[in-house]
């Protein structure tokens, strides 16, 4: 990652903390309270130790006044580390909370080619993983490395007070601590954004395997998966481990350089108080400083191992939040109200690629009320058509209109309220029945949805259930059959009633004799509503006003269903192989 990036990334984080300005605030105040304090006790024991001159010259009364204020001191020193703790624990676990709400919101607004294009279970690794992770690293930044810096500022200017000569020696040899820690940073750097980089593999994997686990099952795959996952695997614990390794040898090396110090503080303190230059009291206290002094860069040295970590993390997720959304609403867009379900697609040409091109100079004006079947082989642009018209993607050139107003200055939220929508692939999220049927419509009676349910053929089958409307499943149906799910989506519309619908491939799912109740049910739903339909079944579309067939993302055929079988074209081969 680049220096910038780096930077960057520390100035987000930065904006994020902030808003508690004043959390920040009282947290230095109180590390810089408890250093002060703990300082001060060492002072207080050398001069503990200068009372004690010899034999029959302890100066006991003053030793027990000693005591006595290191006791305050001590337990001054316990009350500020708790509330400091307290103080970056509320920081810490806010910005995370701050972070998470962000990223979910960004996510909502990520247009569809982003959310098709990235793995799910990579997106939930930075919103969930990384997130955790940067809060570690962040809380150890809080609760560390203030303490850290105010602690070797303080010490410095203890010893500087005490004893210049010493001093020298303990600033001559500290700066390796700094070489040392650097290096191992530099390298650690690097490990951890490949660490982090293969967790999101993984993770997106084992999502993916553990929600199509029956297609695995069917197709014999457990062991190909196996295979795939150890080999993530491993790849994982290698980059882990070189990460884990040098940034584990950096605490080591670092108390290394300090033992030196404290060893040079003790021999050359030792030779200066035989000449006189110094008390032992004050040399235990210096003693103390020096060991004091070093042990913030063992602690610095760490947090900046787990920052190093932290940060990459919070690249990842900031990365997230600052994909593209999607093009907003304009300021003067249309709200859609009523529309009579007039649709007219003017020369529009898309593809998801550049370089690959699927629809090409596509029209077609829909009247009010028209039946539109779009049927052709896989991949020729049936559910592209679809995604243009709900606006999950823009067209790259021509133009969609309903009432003769472009879509793209139509308000995204009124456009798809007048659609009414059911996909062959069902979603169902985790709740009740009555909740998932009202998604559409949050505050209908319970009346309209059991007339829903009704109408959907799906009652029947809510009834028999173990507490019927009020029965919890999880995500996406939990044991509901296919079927069960797919009767429920259309019940879902069949509440809402919009005035244009599309059904795509709606009762794949659903035996033959639920689906001719269903179809009767979509014969009176459709009644004096634009409705779009996907078929590949093509039985099921021979009502339809217009069938569109479609190949290579362009209209080869169009008219009725009795037209196209005596034209014997391509939808008559296709008619008869099905």
């Amino acid at each position: 990652m680049k220096e910038m990036s780096k930077f960057s990334t520390a100035k987000k984080v930065l904006n994020y903390i902030k808003k508690y300005w004043f959390m920040v605030g009282l947290s230095l105040v109180l590390a810089a309270v408890t250093v002060i304090l703990t300082l001060y006790i060492p002072i207080l024991t050398g001069d503990a130790v200068d009372l004690l001159l010899g034999k029959g010259m302890v100066d006991m009364q003053g030793i027990w006044h000693i005591l006595a204020k290191i006791g305050i001191a001590v337990l001054a020193t316990a009350i500020a580390q708790w509330v400091m703790n307290t103080c970056n624990n509320y920081i810490t676990y806010q910005v995370v909370k701050d972070i998470r709400e962000d990223a979910f919101r960004h996510i909502h607004k990520l247009p569809l080619k982003y959310l098709d294009g990235h793995s799910t279970g990579d997106i939930v690794s930075r919103v969930i993983a990384d997130v955790d992770t940067f809060a570690d690293g962040l809380l150890m930044g809080f609760t560390q490395f203030f303490t850290g810096v105010l602690t070797i500022i303080g010490t410095l200017g203890f010893m500087l007070v005490t004893n210049i000569p010493i001093t020298l020696v303990v600033v001559c040899i500290t700066p390796v601590s700094f070489l040392v820690a650097k290096f191992i940073a530099t390298k650690t750097h690097t490990m951890f954004t490949e660490q982090s980089k293969t967790r999101g593999e993984q993770t997106a994997l084992i999502e993916e395997m553990v929600g199509n686990q029956k297609i695995v099952k069917t197709f014999s795959r457990e062991e190909a998966v196996k295979e795939q996952f150890e080999e993530i695997n491993q790849r994982l614990q290698k980059c882990s481990l070189k990460a884990i390794f040098f940034s584990s040898i950096t605490n080591p090396s670092t108390r290394f350089v300090n033992s030196l110090v404290y060893a040079g503080v003790g021999i050359f303190g030792a030779f200066i108080a035989i000449s006189g230059g110094i008390s032992v009291g004050r040399l235990s206290c210096f003693l103390s400083y020096a060991n004091q002094y070093t042990k913030p860069f063992n602690e610095i040295s760490g947090v900046i191992t787990e920052l190093q970590n932290a940060f990459v993390c919070a690249a990842r997720i900031f990365e997230l939040m600052e994909e593209a959304p999607q093009i907003p609403d304009a300021e003067d867009a249309v709200v859609l109200k009523d529309p009579a379900g007039n649709v007219e697609l003017s020369d529009v040409s898309f593809s998801y690629v550049p370089d690959k091109k699927l629809i090409e100079h596509f029209n077609l004006q829909v009247k009010p009320g028209q039946r539109v079947a779009i049927v052709g082989p896989t991949g020729c642009g049936k559910t592209t058509v679809i995604n243009l018209l709900m606006r999950f993607y823009d067209v790259n050139s021509g133009s969609i209109k309903v009432e003769d107003e472009d879509i793209r200055n139509i308000t995204r939220g009124s456009l798809r309220t007048n659609y009414g929508m059911v996909l062959q692939e069902t979603w169902l999220r985790a709740g009740n029945i009555r909740d998932n049927i009202r998604m559409g419509k949050p505050d209908a009676s319970e009346e309209e949805v059991i007339a829903a349910a009704k109408a959907a053929h799906a009652h029947s089958f809510i009834k028999r259930l173990p507490n019927g409307y009020d029965t919890v499943f999880t995500e996406d149906g939990g044991s509901l059959s296919q079927g069960q799910k797919q009767l429920l989506c259309i019940a879902r519309v069949m509440l809402c009633l919009p005035p244009m619908l599309i059904l795509d491939e709606a009762t794949s799912s659903i035996d033959t004799r639920t689906e001719i109740k269903i179809q009767n049910a979509f014969a009176t739903m459709m009644k004096g509503r634009t409705s779009f339909i996907v078929a590949h079944r093509l039985s099921t579309i021979r009502e339809a006003d217009v069938i569109l067939v479609m190949k290579d993302g362009n209209i080869i055929e169009q008219g009725n269903h009795k037209s196209l079988l005596a034209k014997g074209g391509f939808y008559a081969e296709l008619y008869n192989a099905r």
